[in-house]
């Protein structure tokens, strides 16, 4: 990949180049600099250029107004950082702190309001206009084209081995009679959940006699435990691991339970206070104990914080001690204050039951807290937020699913489960079964898939989202991951994301991609990005990271600030992808996307 600096920007900026240099006060040279974007952008959009694509020439508009933006006094003060007052010092003072990153995203955006990107001259399909053709001959045309994208997005999708596929299927059914052997138990006690949870590897020797692990995987499980990290595997999950550590096709199972030496590094930091906090802020927004409300008609009800498998960038890492943690339930008085106050709020029209995870809670303590929250006159909904469907598919028993069906009443009252199934390679016949039982019982099933790293190759989250949907599970939502400090190697640009959604995502039939994609913001709640009314982009870190402001959803409803967070250097992540082999030429229009 090529390798940007300031001469890329010296080169390509000519303009800029001898505004920068200018002999005058900063505002002045700020001036000009927006004198010059809005002339660029007069130009473009008044004159006929036919060497321009039109839509080329909508990414000079949206550079435009990010530059405009990025140059903005208020921007400056919010992201604490000035992008003209680095330029100047690079360019007129020969002061050159700033990254390539920098300099790759800095140079695109020129190139964009210079109109120097000429995408779509170099596309793959060519779609047949309107004015060359009509009729069947038109749609012929246009239904060639149509079958040619298909089979690039179905090549695209095939690099990935879904957990379904028969290869997968006979090489889990060989590990599981492995672990089985190895701890002298039996199927039948494989599929008992409460075996399961007995046997959760919590400490790399246990893992390892159920997984094959790497010597640096052990040292990091090792260190994990030794910190304090809440750790634990379900011997269930285990046996997704693959056998053969030369391939590549568990990389995202493992990366959910086993932390990289960032993750460690953070948490091992004394000094660092943005570790083990509660990064969302719910204790600002916990009016009474184990009870998050962030929004009008539904709040978040947590009466076990506990899980059988913690995910390593889990956003309530905070409260969370360990897998099945003594203590973790709450107690049957605190329980019974937080559905009275539920009770004495007849705004609230839907429960989300979550933790840590209340499936693994038995059967009647389950019942008798559905049975409380069912009763109150008021409530619509009642959710269940659990990763059991991944982690411990035996849990939902035909008793269990019959109890959930139970509180359903048509017309009255809805129960849904809302699950993180995180990449295709988690799927399994188990997992199916589970989801088939509780669509009988009359039961929705939702995903809320994490949008990280090893799930952000090319139609990678696009494969899941369709295959899931063949399992019965609705996409609801993909989010961004977590801004927090020790997550870094999860995170992804926000315009990964975007790209994913326009140009991956978009090409599925619309009931395999009704989820949508979302920035939690601490706080406050879920910023939707499928819009730009929701967000600014307002600066560039001098390391390459985007700053942005996210808008509130009370946005023109009542008074709330806006939020400002950085994401990901975009060419980190770039050459983070070439390292693991992907053709970065596939992704070169994120850059654009903003």
């Amino acid at each position: 990949m090529h390798s940007w600096s300031k001469n890329d920007f010296l080169q390509k900026a000519h303009s800029w180049v001898a505004l920068l240099r200018l002999d005058e006060d900063i505002e002045i040279i700020r001036e000009k600099l927006l004198a010059h974007i809005n002339s660029l952008l007069f130009e473009k959009f008044s004159v006929d250029d036919p060497t321009i694509h039109d839509l080329d020439r909508v990414m000079i508009r949206d550079c435009a107004n990010v530059l405009r933006n990025i140059l903005m006094r208020r921007s400056e003060k919010m992201a604490n950082y000035s992008v003209l007052s680095a330029l100047i010092n690079s360019v007129k003072n020969d002061i050159d702190e700033l990254s390539p990153s920098f300099w790759a995203d800095i140079c695109h955006l020129i190139d964009g309001v210079e109109g120097n990107i000429r995408l779509h001259e170099t596309v793959n399909f060519e779609f047949t206009h309107d004015h060359e053709y009509s009729g069947r001959k038109a749609a012929i045309l246009r239904s060639n084209e149509l079958d040619k994208l298909e089979a690039y997005m179905s090549e695209m999708m095939n690099r990935y081995e879904s957990g379904l596929s028969e290869e997968s299927v006979r090489r889990r059914i060989s590990t599981k009679k492995r672990i089985l052997k190895i701890l002298s138990s039996t199927t039948s006690q494989w599929n008992d959940w409460r075996w399961q949870i007995r046997h959760i590897a919590k400490d790399a020797k246990k893992l390892s006699r159920m997984a094959v692990l790497s010597g640096n995987e052990i040292r990091r499980v090792e260190e994990s435990c030794k910190a304090g990290i809440p750790f634990g595997v379900t011997p269930y999950y285990a046996s997704l691991f693959d056998t053969d550590l030369s391939n590549t096709r568990d990389s995202a199972v493992r990366a959910q339970v086993i932390p990289p030496d960032s993750y460690i590094n953070a948490f091992n930091d004394k000094s660092n206070e943005h570790y083990v906090s509660d990064f969302m802020l719910e204790q600002d927004t916990s009016p009474v104990d184990h009870i998050t409300r962030r929004y009008t008609s539904i709040l978040i009800f947590k009466p076990y914080n506990a899980c059988p498998q913690v995910c390593v960038y889990c956003q309530r890492n905070w409260e969370i001690d360990g897998p099945m943690a003594a203590g973790a339930m709450a107690k049957e008085h605190e329980i019974q204050e937080s559905i009275k106050w539920i009770e004495d709020h007849p705004s609230i029209k839907e429960v989300l039951v979550t933790g840590g995870d209340p499936l693994v809670m038995a059967d009647s303590r389950l019942k008798s807290i559905l049975d409380a929250i069912s009763r109150i006159p008021h409530i619509e909904r009642i959710r269940i937020g659990t990763r059991t469907p991944v982690t411990l598919p035996m849990r939902f028993t035909p008793e269990l699913c019959k109890l959930l069906g139970s509180y359903r009443i048509p017309g009255k009252r809805e129960l849904c489960v809302v699950t993180h199934i995180q990449h295709p390679y988690e799927l399994t016949t188990d997992f199916v079964k589970a989801i088939d039982r509780l669509k009988r019982n009359g039961i929705s099933v939702y995903n809320q898939m994490v949008f990280t790293f090893f799930s952000s190759r090319r139609f990678e989250a696009s494969y899941l989202r369709r295959l899931i949907r063949l399992c019965g599970v609705d996409p609801y939502y993909t989010f961004y991951p977590k801004g927090k400090e020790e997550t870094i190697d999860y995170r992804v640009p926000i315009a990964r994301l975007l790209q994913e959604q326009k140009e991956e995502s978009r090409l599925l039939p619309g009931l395999a991609r009704t989820d949508e994609p979302v920035f939690n913001v601490p706080g406050l709640g879920k910023n939707h990005l499928n819009a730009w009314q929701h967000r600014d982009l307002i600066s560039i870190n001098k390391d390459g990271s985007r700053i942005y402001e996210f808008h509130p959803w009370e946005k023109k409803i009542a008074d709330q600030k806006t939020y400002v967070g950085s994401d990901i250097p975009i060419l980190d992540y770039l050459l983070r992808l070439e390292e693991i082999g992907e053709n970065i030429e596939d992704y070169k229009t994120i850059w654009y996307y903003f």
